[in-house]
């Protein structure tokens, strides 16, 4: 006679994921192979996610990959290799894409907000100080600021309101006359005479008037025609409605005289 082996047909009746172990002549034990559970005759994959979130943070999403095997990948807002998931504060990096003139703060998960700093205005994107601050920022009118500095002119720091008409800083460069100004000592007069007073003049604004006057005194013409604002009917608005805490810049493409 010769011990049957109960395993020899069909794994023994045993799952297709389980062993089978011969134990006595005629019997064997089904044992569900790594990865699976059940009592051997039904085994099933086991899912670790299930679990403890799978070991992985809880600020992860646990992905089964097989039998008993699965991936952390840390959700929207984290970083980390799974297991350990750290906030991204959306603040920490380029101020969370806000202006440099502005308070970031992180509100909840992918989320913030932009706040202009006190004595600056704007969307939080970007924010604005004083006109006297602004024109040193935009190239199109820095060099209007460094006449106006290095004549000590500081009238535009002041509250204002001001509504500011500056030659772009290119037509200042080139024009002869700047340095012939300069020499006989009326170019204070020039840059004051493109400077308006107690009026915050938006380029819509400025359709409508046929005049305004100047810091120096005296008038400016102001026409409207083929959707174009000139000034003394020669210098076109280029640029506008730059608006700061206290006043407005227009950029223009000639010099005024008074």
């Amino acid at each position: 006679c010769s011990a049957i082996d109960a395993c020899e047909s069909s794994n023994g009746g045993c799952s297709a994921k389980a062993e089978c172990r011969r134990t006595t002549p005629g019997n064997r034990a089904c044992v569900c192979s790594a990865g699976y559970t059940g009592d051997g005759i039904v085994c099933i994959e086991i899912n670790p996610c299930l679990v403890n979130n799978g070991g992985c943070d809880r600020n992860a999403e646990c992905t089964q990959t097989g039998p008993n095997q699965a991936v952390c990948n840390c959700l929207k807002g984290y970083s980390g290799d799974g297991k350990r998931c750290t906030y991204i504060s959306l603040c920490s990096q380029n101020n969370g894409g806000c202006s440099e003139f502005a308070i970031c703060n992180d509100t909840e998960l992918t989320e913030r907000t932009c706040t202009c700093k006190p004595n600056y205005i704007g969307d939080g994107f970007k924010c604005r100080g004083n006109i006297f601050q602004e024109l040193l920022r935009n190239s199109n009118t820095s060099r209007f600021y460094q006449h106006l500095e290095a004549l000590s002119i500081r009238d535009i720091a002041g509250p204002g309101p001001f509504t500011l008409f500056v030659p772009h800083t290119d037509v200042l460069k080139s024009d002869p006359r700047v340095k012939d100004w300069t020499a006989k000592g009326v170019m204070a007069q020039v840059l004051r005479y493109h400077v308006v007073g107690c009026a915050n003049l938006l380029y819509k604004d400025l359709t409508a008037i046929t005049n305004v006057t100047s810091l120096h005194g005296d008038l400016i013409h102001i026409s409207y025609s083929q959707n174009s604002v000139v000034l003394n009917n020669k210098a076109e608005i280029i640029l506008s409605d730059a608006v700061g805490t206290n006043g407005v810049i227009h950029v223009i493409n000639q010099i005024l005289v008074p």
